[in-house]
């Protein structure tokens, strides 16, 4: 606690310790909107830090919670609002709304993931050679996407993300390794596009890792996907050992030593 002025340089507006995790709601610049910090008080020596960016439910309890697991693990990491006003949805007509209006201002997406990027190197606990973003869902996507405008990242990783874009990658641009877990049975990342993807990323020459799940759904790593199912008659649903496997493979991934 007696580090915190030093561990964050954004307003803090609340601060709450539980088990040797220690979450601070923080405020981006510029009216960019809000996040919540997760470090881990014992962890001493500077680490991988990892932004995470939410669902497309918004920052809710279960993109907290992945931020939480993640400083468990000993990592600092920060969950963002991408939607900058806190907005929350229970109902997929109202995020789908959320994730739309968010969509068609790209340049403020980025400017929140700098803003979100630049916080993130100011931490004492960071490493800045180590410094990682995931995302889950319309996160994914947008994990993505920093990727191929070849922000300087160690390393993005996508979970039941879409794969699609406008602006590919160019070849000698993307900085960053990139981690992609799909399922197989998830119609919003078809096969189709799953293979673009892979031929997009090897055209660029991308140190890419893929898994791809048979028989898993989008939303395979959250709890709380088959309930949505049976209340939405939607496509997704939970998947415990694609859940487990992806989240090994990403503990592999942000252990490894950067070349």
């Amino acid at each position: 606690m007696k580090r915190l002025g030093l561990w964050f340089v954004l307003l803090v507006l609340g601060q709450t310790v539980q088990a040797d995790i220690i979450e601070t709601q923080i405020t981006l610049p510029d009216n960019l909107g809000t996040g919540v910090m997760y470090l881990n008080d014992k962890q001493k020596n500077p680490s991988a830090g990892v932004i995470v960016i939410h669902e497309w439910w918004g920052l809710n309890d279960y993109a907290r919670a992945r931020a939480r697991m993640l400083a468990k693990q000993g990592y600092a990491a920060l969950a963002i609002d991408m939607y900058g006003t806190g907005k929350v949805a229970t109902h997929p007509k109202d995020a789908k709304a959320f994730m739309e209006a968010a969509m068609a201002d790209p340049e403020k997406m980025n400017q929140r993931f700098q803003a979100a990027r630049t916080l993130m190197l100011k931490q004492q606990q960071v490493d800045p050679a180590r410094l990682y973003a995931i995302g889950y869902c319309f996160g994914g996507g947008v994990v993505l996407h920093q990727a191929r405008r070849g922000t300087d990242l160690a390393g993005v990783a996508s979970f039941h993300g879409s794969l699609g874009t406008e602006q590919p990658a160019k070849a000698g641009e993307v900085k960053a390794r990139v981690l992609v877990a799909t399922g197989q049975a998830d119609p919003m990342v078809p096969a189709e596009q799953v293979s673009g993807f892979v031929s997009e990323m090897t055209a660029a020459g991308v140190d890419l890792q893929l898994l791809s799940f048979p028989g898993v759904k989008h939303s395979f790593t959250n709890p709380g996907a088959d309930a949505v199912a049976e209340r939405f008659d939607m496509p997704v649903g939970y998947d415990a050992h694609a859940d487990q496997a992806s989240w090994e493979a990403l503990m592999d991934f942000l252990a490894a030593t950067p070349e």
